[in-house]
């Protein structure tokens, strides 16, 4: 019998799940609940068992919005790093939902949903914060937090294009910004295609080159089950 997937995106203000099928197609639609404040590792891992108590699932991939490596958790700078150095989620899942998980990056579980798997690709996810992942030949390279790196003025791009600067300066202003932004990723990291997604992706009036395309959370939806074939 093929396995069903329960696929997790944890955001800054949602958490949100739905079950999948072996083809990526949703079993089960998605519902949410507001992140939990704080967001330390127990109250998240509860949040979600309440989360998806009514689903029925043989696996679960979730998406995290910070440093993940091996299934382990390094920082969440969105959710309260100081929570989070060194937690291995996915064990933490595991033994709550009794089932075996796998936890990435959410902007690679997305990523994996959307990429074409050809040649060098990178996402990026604008939202609370600003997420990537790069993928070779359809295979995810290991996470770099690009969002904490500095771009313009001292500000990280998580300051620069994120939620409180499309809050703060109106959505000319700040387009402006993320057109400067997409220039610097396509000199720095020459990417064959770019996927564009997040909450604010459509608050994008830029024409876009040919090599980007701005993606929604459907479309990237089967990321969750293509994380067990990595």
């Amino acid at each position: 019998m093929a396995s069903i997937t329960l696929a997790i995106d944890i955001g800054g203000s949602k958490v949100k799940g739905c079950t999948l099928n072996a083809q990526g197609s949703i079993v089960q639609e998605y519902t949410k609940m507001p992140t939990p404040v704080p967001a330390t590792p127990e109250n998240l891992v509860h949040t979600i068992k309440e989360l998806v108590k009514e689903f029925r699932y043989d696996q679960v991939s979730a998406g995290f919005p910070g440093y993940v490596r091996n299934n382990i958790v390094y920082t969440a700078p969105n959710l309260g790093s100081q929570y989070w150095n060194k937690i291995d989620l996915a064990a933490l899942l595991t033994k709550t939902l009794g089932k075996p998980a796998r936890v990435v990056n959410d902007a690679d579980m997305l990523g994996l949903g959307c990429i074409a798997g050809k040649g060098f690709e990178m996402m990026i996810t604008l939202g609370t914060g600003f997420g990537t992942s790069f993928f070779l030949e359809g295979k995810l390279l290991p996470h770099l937090e690009i969002g904490q790196h500095p771009c313009f003025n001292n500000k990280a791009y998580d300051q620069y294009v994120g939620q409180r600067a499309y809050d703060d300066l109106g959505k000319k202003e700040w387009n402006k910004r993320l057109h400067a932004v997409l220039k610097i990723l396509q000199t720095t990291f020459n990417y064959d295609h770019l996927f564009i997604g997040g909450g604010l992706a459509k608050k994008i009036t830029l024409e876009l080159k040919e090599n980007m395309t701005i993606v929604s959370n459907i479309d990237g939806i089967d990321g969750g089950v293509k994380l067990w074939k990595q």
